[in-house]
Formats: C-alpha cells, sequence, structure tokens
C-alpha cells in the first residue's frame, strides 16, 4: 500500500516509556515515521527528548495539556491524507495492521474502521498471536462498532461531520461526541478481525486525570459531558441497552464461529473474551 495514502497521530502525556514501546512496534513492522505525527500535551518527563530524535512527519509541543480533542485535531491537520488513523500512544502494532485495516475498510464501504483488541499485561507473545488471528479472523466484521484507542477515518467524514470537539475540559469525551455525530450523518462504522493492536489500557488517559486531580472513580463522561448529546435520560439508557445486547450478539457468534472474539481481556495469564 501507498504510504502517502494514511497518516497516523496519537497524543502523549509523559508515559515515556509506552510511547517508545509503541513507536518501536511500529519500526519493527515496517512503518515509514514520516507517516506518523505525535502532539506532546505538555509532558514533564524525557518524552520530548526522545521524540526529536525520531526522523517523524511531524511533532507538535503543546505548551499545556490541552486534552485529547485537541491533540489528535492538530496531529490530523498537519500531515492530511486519505486516511487518518487516531491512535492511544499505549498499544503495540502488529504486521500489516495498516494495510489490513483500511483494506477491511474499503472492502466494506466502511468510513471509520478500528481494529481488534487484546488488552491488559503483556504476558503473551503477542505478535505471533496477531499474525495468526489476524488470518483466522480475516472475514470477522463488526459493523456498526469501533472505538478510540485506534480508528482509521476517511478524509470525508471530516468534510461531513467535523473534526474532534476541542474542549480540554472534555478529558476523554471527545470520542463519544465524535461517534455519536457519525452516527447522526449515517457514516458507516465497523470492526475488524482482520488488524490487531495490544493495548496497555488508557495509560495517558489515566495519566491526565491525576495531572487534573481526577480519581480513577472519577468518570471521564460527566453528566454535563451526556447533556452535550442533547439525549434524555431514557434514549441513553436504551441506546446503552442496544449497544450492550448488540455485543453480546457479536461475541456468541464469534465465540461459536472462532474459538475466540474481536475483543480480549488478559487475566490470571488466559484470554478472557468480551
Amino acid at each position: 500500500m501507498n504510504p502517502l495514502k494514511y497518516s497516523i497521530t496519537f497524543a502523549c502525556y509523559n508515559q515515556v516509556d509506552y510511547t517508545m514501546q509503541c513507536v518501536n512496534s511500529m519500526i519493527k513492522h515496517g512503518l515509514d515515521l514520516s507517516r506518523l505525527v505525535v502532539v506532546d500535551n505538555g509532558s514533564g518527563d524525557s518524552t520530548r527528548d526522545y521524540l526529536k530524535s525520531l526522523p517523524l512527519g511531524g511533532r507538535i509541543f503543546n505548551q499545556a495539556n490541552l486534552g485529547c480533542g485537541v491533540a489528535w485535531n492538530q496531529g490530523a491537520l498537519a500531515l492530511q491524507s486519505e486516511w487518518t488513523i487516531v491512535m492511544n500512544n499505549d498499544v503495540l502494532v502488529s504486521r500489516g495492521w495498516i494495510e489490513h485495516l483500511i483494506e477491511a475498510a474499503e472492502q466494506n464501504g466502511l468510513k471509520i474502521i478500528s481494529p481488534s483488541l487484546i488488552e491488559g499485561p503483556l504476558d503473551y507473545d503477542f505478535d505471533a498471536f496477531a499474525d495468526q488471528a489476524s488470518v483466522k479472523m480475516k472475514d470477522a466484521l463488526r459493523i456498526g462498532d469501533r472505538h478510540a484507542v485506534c480508528l482509521a477515518v476517511h478524509q470525508s467524514v471530516w468534510m461531513e461531520i467535523g473534526y474532534f470537539q476541542p474542549i480540554p475540559k472534555l478529558l476523554g469525551y471527545e470520542d463519544t461526541m465524535f461517534f455519536h455525530e457519525a452516527d447522526k450523518a449515517g457514516i458507516p462504522t465497523g470492526m475488524t478481525g482482520r488488524s490487531w493492536l495490544h493495548h496497555y489500557g488508557s495509560i495517558t488517559q489515566t495519566a491526565m486525570k491525576q495531572e487534573r486531580g481526577l480519581s480513577e472513580r472519577d468518570s471521564l463522561s460527566n453528566r454535563h459531558n451526556y447533556r452535550l448529546l442533547q439525549q434524555s435520560w431514557l434514549e441513553r439508557k436504551l441506546k446503552k441497552i442496544k449497544k450492550i445486547r448488540q455485543k453480546k450478539s457479536w461475541y456468541e457468534q464469534e465465540l461459536a464461529q472462532f474459538g475466540m472474539s474481536m475483543h480480549g481481556i488478559r487475566k490470571n495469564g488466559a484470554f478472557s473474551w468480551q
């Protein structure tokens, strides 16, 4: 695939070790780092020194923590392409992850697509697992599903609904609002079993919450943020019930067909399929 077809961006806030692991996994699997833009949200560790040492397509150093929405927009606009991959920095990528992700989207007419995920500790051979899983589940597709750990966004989406809400206080709710607008516009989304990532678990989001004095129990999507969706309590409740039922249906179908699902969590040295 022509690398000019896509660009990649992620935001970071301290946690340089995870950023290094993410970038090293990209290099390992052949990514041209000139297609990557990294936005640093005011890190106080060695993140910026590390980023300066890389031949990136762009690096943006914000003076303060402006939140994910602002950072994602900065990265997406700094290096524009047909497909923009917006992702977390606390992930590891696998062989052919970009090509498989975009191919699945184009073959199924999707404009926003996310890869399958394993979350939790890295206590297994992810590369070997991903090589097998991407073949075994190459035709698995969850139409309507998506997540903000990683999403590939077609350029037509920006023109249709715009970018992420650039409001720092949303702190983790930007993706919910973006997906809400995509649903309202009827933009087709999905999640594919052809591409896999390992996700340690919202490391940067946790760090940003701690920086703002929020505990792990504090919801990133508080009641004020919910009001921004302009939905009643009942509408949100019914939508949540429908979503839970749909995910259960996907899980059961995938488990019956493949013996696994597109979302796994590592617990006690084993996979717990979701």
